[in-house]
C-alpha cells in the first residue's frame, strides 16, 4: 500500500475536493448520493459502473447508480440476500472480488455478475448514521481491476463519501423535524384561534372549548386541526358534534 503520506493522484484529489465543497443546504439527498456515485466512477479503474446501496430498518435499496449494470447487480444481491455490497454494508469490511469468474464466496451471484459484464468489484463500507449503513460499489468491466493504489484511493475516498452521506442524512432528518415542528406550531395556532371563537360564542372555558373541538374531531373522524381550521375559515361549528349540547 502507498505510504500514508503519499499524495493522492490529481484526479482523485480533485474529486475529493469537489465532494468536500458540496453545500448540503442547496442539494437534496438524492443529488448528494448521485454526486458521490458519479465521482467514484470518475476516479476508480476498470471502466466501472458504480452504485450506492443503503441498508435501513432491514430494508436494502439503491437510491443512485451510474449504469444499469450496477443497479442490476445490487438488486440481484438484494434478491439473494448476500453478495459483496451487502457484506460490506453489514460488516464494515472493504470487500473485493478479483475475478467474478472464479469467485467462490458467492458463486450464484458471481455467475450473474460475470454474465452481465462485471469481472471484478470493490465495495467500500459507508457507515452513515445510527440504524443506517451503506456501501459504495464499484463494478469494473475488467478482471483484477484494482491494484494497491486504487484500493488506497477508494479507502481515502470512502470517508468523504460517508461524511457527505451522514451529513445529508442528518440535515434531512433535521429539516424533517423542523417541518414537523412548524406544522405543530401552525396547528396549535389555529386550534387556539378556534378555542377563542368557541369561548366567546358559547361562553365556554378554555378546557371546554378544546374538549368541544376534540369531541367534534372524534365524531366526524377528522383531525382536531381540520375541525379548528374549518371553524376559523368559515365560522361554522355544529355544537351537537361536540357532545356539549
Amino acid at each position: 500500500m502507498p505510504d500514508s503520506g503519499s499524495p493522492l493522484p490529481a484526479q482523485a484529489l480533485a474529486a475529493l475536493e469537489r465532494l468536500g465543497a458540496m453545500n448540503l443546504r442547496d442539494q437534496s439527498m438524492q443529488a448528494v448520493l448521485q454526486t458521490v456515485s458519479d465521482l467514484a466512477k470518475s476516479v476508480l479503474p476498470g471502466d466501472p459502473e458504480t452504485s450506492i446501496c443503503l441498508l435501513a430498518n432491514d430494508r436494502a435499496l439503491t437510491p443512485v447508480f451510474t449504469g444499469e449494470m450496477a443497479l442490476q447487480l445490487d438488486e440481484t444481491q438484494f434478491d439473494k440476500g448476500y453478495g459483496p455490497c451487502l457484506h460490506a454494508a453489514r460488516t464494515g469490511e472493504l470487500t473485493e472480488i478479483p475475478d467474478t469468474r472464479t469467485e467462490t464466496r458467492w458463486p450464484e451471484y458471481s455467475r450473474v455478475a460475470a454474465e452481465r459484464g462485471n469481472l471484478s468489484s470493490l465495495s467500500v463500507p459507508l457507515p452513515i448514521a445510527e440504524n443506517v449503513a451503506g456501501a459504495l460499489n464499484i463494478y469494473a468491466r475488467e478482471a483484477r481491476a484494482f491494484d494497491e493504489e486504487s484500493r488506497w484511493v477508494a479507502t481515502r475516498f470512502a470517508p468523504y463519501a460517508g461524511a457527505a452521506l451522514g451529513n445529508a442524512h442528518a440535515y434531512q432528518s433535521a429539516r424533517e423535524m423542523a417541518d414537523n415542528l412548524q406544522i405543530a406550531l401552525e396547528s396549535r395556532a389555529v386550534i387556539d384561534q378556534a378555542k377563542g371563537i368557541l369561548m366567546e360564542r358559547y361562553k365556554l372555558s378554555a378546557d371546554q372549548a378544546f374538549q368541544a373541538l376534540a369531541s367534534a374531531s372524534m365524531r366526524t373522524n377528522t383531525k382536531v386541526r381540520e375541525v379548528a381550521d374549518q371553524l376559523v375559515r368559515t365560522g361554522v361549528f355544529d355544537l351537537r358534534n361536540s357532545g356539549l349540547r
